[in-house]
């Protein structure tokens, strides 16, 4: 039985496919190439002072179904980065998510924030997509992705000025992450297989990842208990969605996780 992770991958080689052969790759490079470099802007942004605040828009997800019915995807963006938020997440993934290419280069040409572009990369044609969109990093999941591949869509992404949120689940693929050369660790929380949430495994891989690799906690934080946690195992950024995008006043919230209420 596949899981939720590999029919999300499967379903991303065939977006890239269909999108192929209205654009061909070489055509989408040259565009990519057009569009100014965001020059790692997203790790420059996790590397200032303080914990750093990833915030995400996104309608919907795997496990939780539909969560924000209401979704103006500008005015959170809008909202977030007025409270102070370091990056913003978007999420592009159309299926399971309700993403679309289009809120991403939408929110990225109407904010200064440097935009993650969240979905599931697994082609060469989805990191030039990215660039091309606005976004300023991108995200690997080891899990996804064979060491050589995860090396050359890291030199790839570096390439074009982007950062890669790389992220791992166990000490395996912390260790195949740093191998890689990744800058930027991401530990998602939420298994992806069965998304269940266990808050210690950012606690538990901490240690592997050396300080002069940004390290981000990924999912479960809810309360400034979450976050004063993370903060205190080392974490020097959140990824914060399902608590922000339930939030009434968005703004507000993550002022609340920030400490500043």
């Amino acid at each position: 039985m596949t899981t939720i992770l590999e029919q999300l991958a499967a379903h991303a080689r065939a977006r890239c496919e269909e999108k192929k052969s209205r654009v061909p790759i070489d055509k989408l490079r040259e565009m990519a190439l057009g569009v100014k470099s965001p020059d790692f802007a997203f790790e420059k942004a996790l590397k200032g002072p303080g914990l750093a605040f990833i915030c995400e828009c996104k309608k919907a997800s795997p496990s939780k179904g539909l969560i924000a019915p209401d979704f103006p995807y500008l005015a959170i963006a809008r909202d977030y980065e007025a409270a102070g938020a370091d990056a913003v997440s978007v999420l592009t993934e159309p299926k399971w998510f309700l993403g679309r290419d289009e809120y991403l280069s939408e929110i990225a040409s109407e904010i200064r924030t440097p935009c993650l572009r969240k979905d599931f990369t697994v082609d060469p044609y989805m990191i030039f997509e990215a660039r091309l969109f606005g976004a300023a990093a991108v995200l690997l999941i080891v899990s996804l992705l064979d060491d050589e591949t995860l090396r050359s869509f890291l030199a790839l992404a570096d390439s074009l000025g982007l950062s890669a949120l790389v992220e791992a689940h166990d000490e395996q693929e912390v260790k195949r992450a740093l191998d890689a050369g990744a800058r930027v660790i991401g530990v998602n929380n939420r298994n992806l297989k069965d998304f269940t949430v266990d808050p210690s495994l950012s606690r538990h891989l901490r240690e592997h990842i050396p300080p002069n690799v940004l390290f981000v906690a990924e999912s479960g934080v809810q309360t400034r208990a979450d976050v004063a946690a993370l903060e205190a195992v080392g974490a020097d950024a959140l990824l914060v969605g399902e608590a922000l995008m339930r939030a009434p006043d968005k703004a507000a919230k993550l002022r609340e996780l920030r400490g500043l209420l």
